[in-house]
């Protein structure tokens, strides 16, 4: 069966990549590329079994719960996602006009990305001390980075569930140098011309150091993903809210 995949955020830097990576697959085709101004509800079941959308944070919103008012599936790759935003479209899918339709919600497409989040929430009860550092190119709109949020939200939950009590920190005085803090967790941001998406975790206890990195040095680096989620959602055994890519993985 071949799947209809529409595109929100089409003539994007992540957008137009998957598109090319739609019409390169051999199991789905492109069947609406839309973009900013352009009417949303001309997707429908009738048209599209899956919508990508990647656009920026101050719609995405908006536009997952139209899209689900319209009963169609979807995948967003759009970051910028709070609890109280997941719980809008929770909602939403709640009185969907189908059952089983289903939003999937990634913070990293990248596989090596979301191994390397999995790989943190396992090392996290063996150390005293934990950091992520996120570095992307300057043209990203948010800080800090979705990935880097979920890295260190699952870290502190690993931590929590090991009885572990706050990472240490004498710092008194750091003019904003020690970065943000997600759930106890320090998070530092980077924007470097010339870079794409990379995280670094560090870990530490006395006298030693396990650094887990994940390097995306190409937007393509992220279509395997996306196409996996797109082919998950098309099966119709997903029903509601997913996220991360870890649920599609069998980690």
């Amino acid at each position: 069966m071949t799947i209809r995949v529409s595109v929100v955020g089409a003539a994007g830097r992540m957008g137009s990549n998957v598109v090319k990576a739609v019409e390169a697959a051999g199991d789905c085709e492109l069947a609406l590329a839309l973009d900013a101004g352009d009417d949303l509800s001309q997707i429908t079941p009738e048209n599209t079994d899956v919508v990508v959308e990647f656009t920026v944070p101050s719609v995405t919103l908006g536009n997952v719960l139209a899209l689900v008012r319209q009963g169609v599936n979807v995948v967003v790759g759009t970051t910028g996602w709070t609890d109280d935003k997941l719980d809008q479209v929770q909602a939403a899918l709640d009185d969907a006009p189908r059952p089983d339709q289903s939003v999937f919600i990634a913070p990293n497409f990248a596989i090596s990305a979301v191994l390397a989040d999995y790989f943190a929430t396992l090392a996290a009860p063996y150390f005293e001390s934990a950091e992520v550092i996120e570095l992307h190119h300057p043209d990203k709109v948010d800080a800090p980075s979705g990935t880097a949020i979920h890295t260190a939200q699952g870290i502190a939950a690993a931590r929590k569930a090991a009885g572990l009590g706050p990472v240490p920190d004498n710092t008194q005085s750091d003019n904003g140098s020690r970065g943000g803090v997600v759930d106890g967790v320090h998070v530092h941001a980077v924007r470097l011309r010339g870079l794409n998406a990379h995280e670094e975790v560090l870990f530490g206890n006395a006298g030693e150091q396990l650094v887990i990195r994940a390097d995306s040095f190409d937007r393509g680096s992220f279509m395997p993903g996306v196409l996996l989620a797109v082919r998950k959602l098309s099966t119709g055994n997903y029903p509601g809210l997913t996220v991360g890519l870890a649920n599609f993985l069998d980690l």
